[in-house]
């Protein structure tokens, strides 16, 4: 993967006010994920995760005038707790997309105060691609998605 500081990565880091067991439990249960996972007024109406390298990932994505956004995937990398890696490269198990988009990376740290270190990265296969997901508003969704992480994240603790 590019290093998080090329032209073909994008990145949000901040601290979450809530427990890394919330927030882990927030990416990998499917029902939890669906609470926050894209901006509102957005919403997820499905979300399917067999969480291990080469599981499947699967979120649909609905907007407020009846869009219809499916994402499938798949994990290249579980670490419990601290790191995610998926891809939508391909569908499902080693089966190619029409068009491979990005790699999402999160990571998981604790922070002091019982808070989360909380690092996302969109890696993108051209600098192209990094500036097209830039314009369709990387910045505000991730950081509006990542508020609604962190208050369902702190909810549960």
């Amino acid at each position: 993967m590019p290093p998080a500081d090329s032209d073909r990565t994008l990145h949000l880091e901040r601290t979450l006010a809530a427990p890394r067991a919330s927030v882990w439990r927030c990416w990998v249960e499917p029902e939890l994920l669906r609470q926050w996972y894209c901006p509102r007024p957005w919403m997820v109406s499905e979300a399917e995760m067999d969480l291990r390298p080469g599981g499947r990932f699967f979120v649909r994505m609905r907007g407020p005038e009846g869009q219809d956004v499916p994402l499938p995937g798949v994990f290249l990398a579980v670490e419990p707790g601290v790191r995610l890696v998926f891809t939508d490269a391909f569908e499902s198990a080693w089966r190619p997309s029409s068009r491979a988009f990005m790699v999402g990376e999160i990571r998981l740290a604790d922070a002091p105060g019982g808070q989360t270190h909380y690092r996302a990265q969109a890696h993108h296969w051209t600098a192209e691609a990094a500036a097209e997901h830039a314009q369709m508003g990387f910045e505000a969704g991730w950081n509006a998605a990542a508020l609604q992480l962190e208050a369902l994240a702190a909810r549960l603790s």
